[in-house]
């Protein structure tokens, strides 16, 4: 079967699209055969060396995937519609996942959209509803409001009950915060003095961070008091400290969301999370913004656009024609 391949850790540019040995399924796994892939920042990360997960080069990334059960395993059918988070080998014509993160897929979602599903929406469930509690009237301020993460963030937040302020770098990522549920947009410049204007000087109950850097002490100047900044990632390169004195004065507190770590720990909890999102599937209060769809042989150029920042929306590949249906 054809592959992307990471053939060493100098960034997208050392990705290649290979032969490789079809996947052999072990017990507790499905073999999919992968229609569409996402592509996501840990992808960026992992061409480095940077991320957590260091497999042996060479090997195959991609974190999500959507497509069609080959054989009858783990509690699916040859022929199944289904999503699934390899973390991963996702970028190729097939992966053998564990059948925990593997997820049935309502006949209402494309496989296109399916493939922007699984880590971003289940990862922002998790923070926003164990990490951060979030209740339905309370007010949520995004970063990368634009990106795959930043419009779950604003979309599920939405989906239950809670303002969303939306913070962009420009105003064609604004657009895309809007129709993903945002109900203010603010620049990156001057975020916490517009937070202020919009929220009377209260502040916000919530904020999610999957950017770090710069931006995050007057992240925690943003937060109303007992305000919780949940903390997913640093795409913006620069791991922040924190002050602490700031969360004693403010009874505040600062977050991780590890949830990738917490699948790991509790095996089928993302599979009961899959089923809570189900309904917000199918009433399309969640259906993440596609930006652009590249194929099999420019994953590459894909994994470039999201390590550059250009990208607006999910980037997908395509990897089988056939199944994208």
């Amino acid at each position: 079967m054809r592959a992307a391949v990471i053939t060493a850790l100098t960034g997208p540019d050392a990705v290649e699209v290979r032969d490789v040995p079809d996947p052999v399924p072990e017990p507790g796994q499905v073999l999919v055969d992968v229609a569409y892939a996402g592509v996501v920042f840990p992808d960026v990360l992992q061409t480095r060396g940077e991320y957590q997960l260091r497999p042996e080069l060479p090997f195959t990334p991609g974190w999500e995937v959507a497509g069609v059960v080959r054989a009858d395993a783990g509690g699916f059918a040859a022929g199944d519609r289904v999503a699934a988070m390899p973390v991963t080998g996702g970028l190729a014509e097939s992966v053998a996942v564990d059948a925990d993160m593997v997820f049935p897929l309502p006949d209402e979602v494309p496989l296109a959209t399916a493939a922007a599903l699984p880590l971003n929406y289940l990862t922002m469930h998790f923070a926003l509803l164990r990490r951060a509690a979030l209740q339905t009237g309370e007010t949520v301020l995004v970063h990368g409001a634009a990106g795959g993460v930043g419009t779950a963030a604003c979309q599920l937040a939405a989906a239950y009950g809670a303002r969303v302020i939306a913070v962009v770098s420009t105003p064609d990522k604004g657009e895309v915060a809007r129709a993903a549920g945002a109900d203010e947009v603010v620049p990156v410049d001057g975020f916490r003095e517009e937070v202020r204007r919009l929220t009377d000087g209260r502040g916000v109950d919530v904020v999610v961070d999957p950017v770090g850097g710069d931006r995050f002490p007057d992240s925690l100047r943003s937060l109303a008091r007992e305000g919780r900044l949940v903390v997913l990632g640093f795409t913006g390169r620069e791991i922040p400290t924190v002050r602490v004195n700031r969360l004693l004065l403010t009874n505040t507190s600062v977050l991780g969301a590890a949830s990738a770590e917490f699948w790991r720990s509790e095996p089928g909890y993302a599979g009961r999370q899959w089923r809570d999102l189900v309904p917000l599937m199918r009433s399309g209060a969640i259906d993440p913004p596609i930006g652009s769809v590249f194929s099999l042989d420019q994953t590459a150029a894909a994994i470039r656009e999201i390590d550059q920042r250009r990208a607006v929306g999910r980037l997908l590949v395509r990897v089988r024609d056939e199944e994208a249906r």
